[in-house]
């Protein structure tokens, strides 16, 4: 069974458009995020295999909407609700917040 991260070939969606002289990071939470990830990984806490399951469970149209960085984040929040780690609302942000 294929999931909406398995879109190789598939009609409907547009080509990949690489940015010349693209940056590392957009944002520097971008930055974070990867850190924080590479800090969980090393600790235990999950491991890469779970990771990439994590982001491949995603809704597909959330899927769709996130960017590179947002998917990880969302797979790190996931992750550390399912182990325990954190509770949905310890990982809650108010909406002032976040900036949005």
């Amino acid at each position: 069974m294929s999931r909406i991260n398995d879109v190789g070939g598939m009609v409907g969606f547009p080509a990949i458009v690489e940015e010349p002289d693209e940056p590392t990071f957009h944002a520097d939470w971008e930055a974070h995020v990867l850190a924080l990830n590479a800090a969980l990984i090393r600790r235990g806490v999950y491991n890469l295999d779970e990771f990439r399951d994590a982001i491949e469970r995603m809704e597909p149209a959330t899927y769709l909407a996130s960017s590179y960085y947002e998917k990880w984040f969302t797979a790190i929040t996931t992750l550390l609700v399912e182990k325990g780690v954190a509770t949905p609302e310890e990982l809650a942000v108010p909406r002032d917040a976040s900036g949005a």
